[in-house]
C-alpha cells in the first residue's frame, strides 16, 4: 500500500470498506475516488497523517462524513478512538449506516450538522475534510468551539487564501489556528496541509 504506515492487520476491512463504497456509489455521489490508488494515495493517505495527531482513547467527531473519509477510516486504523460521524444528508446518513455495518466499523453515525450535535456533546477531536472553506467553519461553530476540542481541518495550498477571507470576516477572532503536518500528497505537485484550530483561552 505505497509503503504506508497502516498495520496489516487492517488491509481486509479497508479492502471491505472501499468494496461497500463503492457499491452504493453506483446509486449516489459519495466519493469520486473510485480506485484503489485514489483510495490510498488521498483518502487513506489524510487520514493516516490525522490518525498521528490524535493521542489513544480520545473522543472524535467528524463533520460531514460522506463517504466516510476520514471518520470510518479512521475508525478501522485506530480502534482504540470512539468515532462519531455526523451527516445532514439523509441518505448519505443512512448509506453511511450501511457501510458500516458491512464493514464492522465502531462508529456511532447522526444524521444532523455537527454544530447541532455540538450543543450537547463535547469532544476531544474534530475532523473535517472538504465540508468548508475556513470562513464557514469559523461561522459554524462560533457558539460551539469550546466543545470541539481541537479541529484537524485537512487542506490543500488555498488554505492561506481561505484564512484571509475569514480573518477579514471577523470568523475565527477568538480560535487559535496554526499548521500541524504538512505532507506531500503522490501524483500533484502540491502538500496538503493539518491545520489545527482551537477556542483562544
Amino acid at each position: 500500500m505505497f509503503e504506508l504506515d497502516v498495520d496489516e492487520k487492517v488491509y481486509p476491512q479497508l479492502k471491505h470498506y472501499c468494496q461497500a463504497l463503492w457499491e452504493i456509489n453506483k446509486e449516489m455521489n459519495l466519493t469520486r475516488h473510485t480506485t484503489y490508488d485514489k483510495f490510498v494515495t488521498r483518502d487513506l493517505l489524510d487520514t493516516i497523517e490525522i490518525s498521528k495527531l490524535i493521542p489513544e482513547g480520545k473522543e472524535v467527531l467528524d463533520v460531514g462524513s460522506g463517504g466516510g473519509v476520514p471518520g470510518m477510516v479512521l475508525s478501522i486504523i485506530r480502534p482504540d478512538l470512539k468515532i462519531a460521524l455526523t451527516e445532514s444528508v439523509g441518505k448519505k446518513a443512512i448509506a453511511l449506516g450501511e457501510i458500516a455495518e458491512a464493514v464492522g466499523a465502531n462508529v456511532e453515525i447522526y444524521k444532523c450538522r455537527a454544530e447541532e450535535l455540538l450543543e450537547d456533546f463535547r469532544y476531544d477531536y474534530t475532523t473535517a475534510r472538504a465540508v468548508g472553506p475556513l470562513k464557514k467553519l469559523g461561522t459554524w461553530f462560533a457558539e460551539v468551539w469550546p466543545s470541539l476540542g481541537k479541529l484537524l481541518a485537512i487542506k490543500g495550498p488555498r488554505w492561506i487564501e481561505e484564512k484571509a477571507e475569514a480573518d477579514e470576516l471577523g470568523v475565527l477572532k477568538n480560535v487559535d489556528i496554526r499548521v500541524v503536518s504538512e505532507y506531500d500528497v503522490p501524483g500533484v505537485d502540491w502538500k496538503s496541509v493539518i491545520l489545527q484550530l482551537k477556542a483562544s483561552k
